[in-house]
């Protein structure tokens, strides 16, 4: 696929994901992918999924920042693991 990962980071129970992509894919499509390659290299790593059914939930949720400064984005995303820290309000 044609897309690029600025930023990444996650906590115990999601991850951030600043993609760049052309128009041509859409998010859902992104997703999947990210989904099924993390998956496989997971169980391809030796670790144990940490439910029966699946990695990831079959849920996502995506949001467009056209016009935002990425600085100001990939700087949010480092930072969701330091505890305390929420929101673009502190920068």
């Amino acid at each position: 696929m044609n897309f690029t990962i600025l930023e990444f980071n996650g906590e115990a129970d999601h991850v951030h994901a600043l993609i760049e992509y052309p128009p041509k894919l859409s998010i859902s499509q992104i997703t999947n992918s990210l989904k099924g390659v993390s998956s496989r290299r997971y169980g391809q790593a030796g670790y144990k999924k940490p439910h029966k059914e699946a990695l990831w939930s079959p849920s996502y949720f995506a949001i467009s920042v056209g016009g935002a400064p990425l600085e100001v984005l990939k700087e949010y995303i480092k930072n969701q693991s330091r505890p305390g820290r929420t929101g673009l309000a502190s920068h």
